[in-house]
Order: C-alpha cells, then structure tokens, then sequence
C-alpha cells in the first residue's frame, strides 16, 4: 500500500479539529490523573513505607529523570512515526504503569512503578503538539494548547474528588485508586480512533531543505531562540512540579488542614489552573484582535501569568485562613496560564522537527527541575528536626520552596522581553517566531 501524504497544515474542517483538541484534552487528564494520585496521598504512603520527606523527593526525581529520558525518546519518533498509532500505544503503557503502583509492596517497588510512569508519560507532549502543529494554523495554537493544557487541571481536579469518595480508615486504602485510573486509559482509545484521521497526522514527506536538516542547529536565529526557551521551559517547570507534588503535604502538614479539607481545596485549585489556562489562550487571541502582534500578545500574557505567581512571595507570612486560599488560587491561575505560550513559542521553532524540539525542551526542563524535589523533601526533614530538639523556626517546612518557585516564571518573562523578538514568521518557514 503506497504512503498516505500528509495535509497542510491547518486543512482540517474546524469541528473535527476542535473534537480532537477536546480528546487530546481527556489525554492531559488521564496524564495527570495518574501522575497526581501519588501525592494526594504521601502521607499514607509515607507511613506505610515508612518513608522521610526525601526519600518522597526521590520518587518524584526518579519520575521526572524517566520523564526527561523518555522526552527524548518519544520526541524522535513523534516525528517520524504516524502519532495516530504511537499515542494511544503509550497511555496504555502509562495505565499500566500507574495502576502497578496498587501491588507495590515496598520503596523500591514504588520507585520503579514512577520511574515508569514518568518514561512512558513523556510520549503525551511531542504527540499531542504534534498534533495540534498539524491541525490548527498558527493564529489558532495557542488557544488550542490552552484547551490542551487544561486537561491538567481538570485531571489534578478529579484525582481528589475520586479518592475522597474511596477514602477509608483501612490500611492501605490508598492502592484502590491507582487501579482505578490506571484502568481509565483504555476509555480513551475509543474516543481517539473515533475521531483522529491517519491522514491528518502522517508525518510530512517532503524533499529536505538545508534548514530542514540538521543544520538548522546552526542557524543563529534557531538558536538563540531555543536557548531563551531552555530557560523558560525551566523557570516554569520548576514552578509548576513543586507545586504539584508538595502542595497537598503544605496543606496538611504544613498549615494543619484536615485530609478531607485538603481534598476539596487541590480540587478548587486545580480548577483555579484551568481556568488561567484558558484564560490565557482567551487573552492572546483577544490582543491580537486588537491590533497587538501574535508574539507581543503572547508575551504580555505570559508576564501577566508570572506576576500572578509571584505573590508567592507572601507565603510564609500567611497563616492559615481565606488569605492564604486566595493566594494559592491567584498563582494556580498563573501557572498553567504559562503553558500555552511556551508550547506556542516552540511550536514555532520548527515545523518537520517539533517532536524533537519539543522532547529536547520537555528533557532539559526535567532534568533541571527534578533534583529540586530531592532537596526540597531534605529541606522540609530538616525543618523537622528542628522542631524536635525543641525549636521554633520562623516558616513552615514547605514554605521555602513554594515562596521561591513562584517566582521563577518572572525570569522567563523578562528573558523573552529581552531577547525574542515579536514577529511571527509565515508558516511555510522552518524557523519562525
């Protein structure tokens, strides 16, 4: 059978397009349905395992160095193998993993339960902006990512919500849900083969151009340009995995709300998170309808979105109570708002190479972000001994991390006010803004 040809990119009839930006959305879900099980309920994990805050810290560096591995991986083959096939592959491999996590029986079963997950998991960015690359025209990504985004939140949303309902004063309650979402997965296949066509999203066939080769790594635009998104995909990486893995523990332990508080506030706050992100996507289409170019648009979304995060600052003075709540929602808001920009802005970088800049990117991002959670859980053991021997210290033992996190964004703002430049380069370009 000869190869299907590709379709330019953006050909598709708008309702399909956006029905397979909304499965792409309960992609993001089940990714984050599985990935945030884990710390919803760190502390029964820790007393079962009898674990300290860093070996917590560890598991989370293990998914996100898997992750990093798994980023280069998957951001090769989106680009050369048809992600119709390649996706629904892994969100079975990512169930699995996640529902294995209900039989592990001791740390280090724990530990490579994670490291799995974050390997497999890694597949969901270069396939799904693999995919929204070739659908929507540019004027439309970054909406289309905010849609795509949003099944973050709306996973970290349902996680609580699911596991409040099978709460119980069992041990070892917490294994039924991993085998519940884990199961979910295979929902999704149904609705993805329902709807992707394979001629929507066969890899483009075309005869290579310098700029198509490799040595579009010495084009001085290219790279400069994807070393200011080094340093963006980092900043916000950073930000957004601390929060996700050490704020149900800065609740409970860390400000004494009860389990069944701290279920219903992750809820509310990871609605905050969709709501910014599509807030976000809303604003750039907004500016750029009045007269501001696609790239100052976005940059003066992200800005906004890193400035929300940065009243992070006043953490450690806030007490228990609605302030602290609100502040918490103001930086949700702004952190997934941040996403849609940074994945437009790579996107951008290259049509024929995108899963490969997109894995590069997702790889440095962990790699730099990971080893802060290691450091962050000794951080917080420390803070413990402390009150122990008997001292008081100041702050709480995840205020530290939380307060600096959120304004790391701030320098991804003023890198791309500095150095990337707002003109938006016509698609059939390679580089482009």
């Amino acid at each position: 059978m000869p190869p299907i040809p590709a379709q330019p990119e953006g050909t598709r009839w708008l309702p399909a397009t956006w029905g397979v930006c909304i499965v792409l959305l309960l992609a993001s879900t089940l990714n984050y349905m599985d990935r945030q099980t884990l710390s919803v309920v760190k502390k029964e994990i820790q007393t079962d395992f009898r674990l300290q805050n860093e070996h917590y810290g560890n598991i989370e560096l293990g998914f996100g160095l898997a992750f990093a591995a798994g980023a280069l991986v998957f951001g090769y083959l989106a680009d050369r193998v048809n992600v119709r096939w390649l996706y629904p592959i892994m969100i079975v491999l990512w169930s699995m993993a996640g529902a294995a996590t209900a039989y592990s029986r001791s740390y280090e079963e724990l530990l490579i339960c994670r490291i799995l997950l974050g390997f497999f998991e890694a597949a969901h960015w270069p396939c799904a902006l693999r995919t929204t690359q070739r659908l929507l025209a540019p004027s439309e990504r970054s909406f289309g990512n905010s849609i795509l985004q949003s099944g973050a939140s709306i996973g970290a949303v349902f996680t609580p919500l699911v596991m409040k309902v099978m709460l119980t004063n069992q041990v070892g309650w917490w294994r039924t849900p991993f085998l519940v979402i884990g199961s979910l997965g295979i929902v999704w296949l149904f609705a993805w083969f329902s709807i992707s066509r394979r001629v929507d999203l066969t890899p483009e066939r075309r005869e290579p151009t310098q700029t198509d080769s490799f040595h579009w790594w010495s084009d001085s635009t290219f790279v400069r340009k994807f070393l200011l998104l080094v340093g963006v995909v980092v900043a916000i990486n950073t930000a957004w995995q601390l929060y996700r893995a050490w704020l149900p523990a800065f609740l409970e332990e860390g400000r004494g709300y009860t389990k069944d508080q701290m279920f219903n506030f992750i809820s509310i706050w990871y609605i905050g998170t969709d709501v910014g992100c599509i807030l976000a996507g809303m604003a750039t289409v907004w500016l750029h309808g009045k007269g501001q170019s696609v790239g100052r648009a976005r940059r003066i979304v992200f800005t906004m979105c890193a400035l929300s995060c940065a009243t992070s600052i006043f953490i450690p003075w806030l007490p228990k109570g609605p302030l602290l709540l609100g502040v918490l929602l103001l930086i949700a808001g702004g952190l997934l708002g941040l996403f849609p920009c940074y994945y437009t802005w790579s996107q951008d970088l290259s049509r024929t190479h995108q899963g490969k800049v997109t894995g590069l990117l997702s790889t440095l991002g962990w790699l730099a972000s990971s080893p802060v959670q290691k450091y962050n859980g000794r951080l917080a053991d420390y803070h413990q001994k402390l009150v122990a021997a008997g001292q008081t210290p100041w702050i709480g033992p995840f205020d530290a991390g939380l307060a600096i996190a959120g304004c790391l964004p701030l320098i991804g703002a003023i890198l791309m006010w500095i150095w990337w430049e707002g003109r938006v380069v016509p698609a059939e370009r390679v580089v482009a803004e």
